[in-house]
């Protein structure tokens, strides 16, 4: 399971997250529900990140959350979406009512063997799965060299999806997509996103600090955003798409 003091960090961070989080690309929302369905839920919701993606896709979105903080900026932004306090080992939703649930950046997060017992319980037969995670574009060394000051662990593969490649218990193999693409983001809002980031919530004033001035020491070092406010940044989204066995 994932360390819970990490997973606690985001308690208290919603109109931040939400402000300074990346989003998802449509086609990442298009790989999971090509086709409109009745019911999709986004299990660890969060703000709503990805679930404002879901709701041109399904005529009704459920949203769980365990942060009530976060919640209430989704509440704010989507109105029409029915957002619930629960967690991923305990879903709030009643069995085989569900076509499709996402998880967008949370899965890691999530009591594995629990979680998927619980998203089998609430999906209809043959329902849909579908996992999310941004990550750093191979090509960019300078958001690479970023990602590692917060994620030292990840090794060379810098993505949390790594971990659920292999199968999931009560679910078949995964079809997995790969979506490139880029944002505009400003260097005051880059290191706005760091700081939104477990390992940095997490962290002590000075660890934190310390964290922070080697990703400044990082943007003034290279040459694709020494000296510029604003910059170009790509990125990538796996999905992993899963249907109930």
């Amino acid at each position: 399971m994932a360390d819970d003091t990490l997973a606690k960090s985001f308690q208290n961070i919603g109109a931040d997250y939400d402000r300074y989080r990346p989003g998802f690309p449509d086609a990442a929302a298009d790989a999971i529900i090509p086709v409109p369905v009745d019911t999709a839920l986004d299990l660890g919701a969060g703000t709503g990140k990805f679930t404002e993606r879901l709701i041109r896709r399904a005529s009704r979105v459920i949203g769980v959350e365990p942060s009530a903080q976060m919640l209430a900026v989704l509440r704010d932004k989507l109105p029409g979406v029915d957002a619930r306090i629960g967690s991923a080992e305990s879903i709030p939703v009643a069995d085989a009512s569900v076509d499709v649930v996402t998880v967008a950046q949370a899965f890691h997060w999530f009591d594995r063997e629990p979680a998927c017992a619980e998203i089998r319980r609430v999906l209809v037969p043959g329902g849909v799965l579908g996992l999310l995670w941004n990550h750093s574009d191979a090509g960019c060394a300078w958001d690479r060299a970023c990602t590692r000051v917060a994620h030292p662990g990840l090794g060379d593969g810098l993505t949390a999806s790594a971990d659920v490649v292999e199968l999931l218990p009560g679910f078949a193999e995964p079809r997995f997509v790969q979506i490139p693409w880029r944002e505009r983001i400003r260097r005051g809002d880059y290191l706005a996103r760091w700081l939104t980031v477990s390992s940095f919530l997490a962290a002590s004033a000075v660890d934190r600090a310390r964290m922070v001035g080697k990703i400044e020491d990082i943007l003034d070092a290279d040459p694709e955003t020494a000296g510029r406010e604003e910059f170009e940044l790509p990125q990538v989204t796996d999905v992993y798409v899963y249907r109930a066995a």
